[in-house]
C-alpha cells in the first residue's frame, strides 16, 4: 500500500485512468449480463472497450481517499462523500453539455435529483475499500512489473499514443452523442428546453444531404442505441424519456439471453 505521503506523478495517473476505464466497462457489462439477462454495451465512448466514469472516478479516488486512508471506517467514509460526488458532478455536466442523462435514481430510496442515492453512496464506500485495500496495490504491481520490462520512453510514448487516442474519442463520442439527441428530439417533436433552438439545429445539420448521410453513415440510431442503450432526455415538465423507446424497431442490446 502506497504511502500517503507518496507522490503519484502524471504517467501513473493516465495509466490509471486507462486501465479503471477498461475494468469499469468490464465490471459494467458483467452487471447487466448477471442483473438483465443482456450482453450489452456499458462503454462511455463510441471506440474501444471504455468506461469513463470509472477512469475518472478511480483517478480521484485514489488521490483524495489518501486524505482519508487513516482506517478502514474513514476510508469508507471518504469514499461515500468524494464518489457520490463524482457521480453528481458527472451526471449533472452531461445533462448540461448534451441535455442527456446516462442513469437516473429517482426512484431509488433516497435520492438527490436522482443522480445520486444512498444505495450506490454505500457501494461507492465499499468499492473504495476494495480500491484501496487490495485492488490498486495490484495494480501498481502491474504496472511496476510492466516498467521493469519495457524501456521508460516507449512506455511513455505509448502511453501518449493511448491518451491522444482517447481524447479523440471523448471528442468524437460529444459530437456525435450531441447530434444523436438533437436528431431524436426533432424527429420525435420532444418537448424539452429550447426546443425551437434544437430544431434550427437540427435544419441546419441535418439540411444538408451530404452532411447528413455522412452523420447516418458513422453515427446512425442502431449504433448510437446500441452503444448507449441506457441515454435518456429531460422534458421541459421534468420527465425522463428513454432514447430507446424512442426506437422500438431496433435492439439495444447485442444479445439476450433465455429467462432460464
Amino acid at each position: 500500500m502506497e504511502k500517503k505521503t507518496e507522490k503519484i506523478n502524471i504517467w501513473r495517473i493516465l495509466i490509471y485512468f486507462i486501465i479503471y476505464s477498461f475494468i469499469g466497462f468490464v465490471v459494467e457489462t458483467l452487471f447487466a449480463l448477471v442483473n438483465y439477462n443482456v450482453l450489452e454495451s456499458r462503454k462511455s465512448f463510441l471506440y474501444g472497450p471504455f468506461c469513463g466514469i470509472y477512469g475518472v472516478g478511480a483517478v480521484v479516488l485514489i488521490l483524495v481517499l489518501r486524505l482519508f486512508n487513516k482506517n478502514n471506517y474513514t476510508l469508507f467514509l471518504g469514499g461515500c462523500i468524494t464518489g457520490s460526488i463524482i457521480e453528481y458532478i458527472m451526471s449533472f455536466l452531461g445533462e448540461i453539455l448534451f441535455g442527456a442523462r446516462w442513469w437516473d435514481y429517482s426512484k431509488r430510496f433516497l435520492n438527490i435529483n436522482g443522480r445520486i442515492c444512498l444505495l450506490y453512496s454505500i457501494f461507492w464506500g465499499i468499492l473504495s475499500l476494495i480500491l484501496i485495500r487490495i485492488i490498486n496495490p495490484t495494480i501498481d504491481k502491474f504496472i511496476d512489473y510492466i516498467k521493469s520490462k519495457i524501456n521508460l520512453r516507449i512506455l511513455k510514448i505509448l502511453t501518449s499514443i493511448a491518451i491522444i487516442f482517447m481524447i479523440f474519442n471523448v471528442i468524437a463520442s460529444a459530437i456525435a452523442m450531441d447530434l444523436f439527441l438533437i436528431r431524436m428530439s426533432a424527429e420525435n417533436n420532444l418537448n424539452i428546453k429550447n426546443k425551437s433552438k434544437i430544431i434550427k439545429q437540427y435544419n441546419k445539420i441535418y439540411g444538408n444531404k451530404q452532411r447528413s448521410e455522412l452523420i447516418q453513415k458513422f453515427w446512425g440510431n442502431e449504433r448510437m442505441i446500441k452503444t448507449y442503450p441506457n441515454v435518456t432526455l429531460q422534458l421541459e415538465n421534468g420527465n425522463v424519456v428513454y432514447i430507446r423507446d424512442l426506437l422500438p424497431n431496433v435492439k439495444t442490446y447485442i444479445y439476450k439471453f433465455d429467462e432460464n
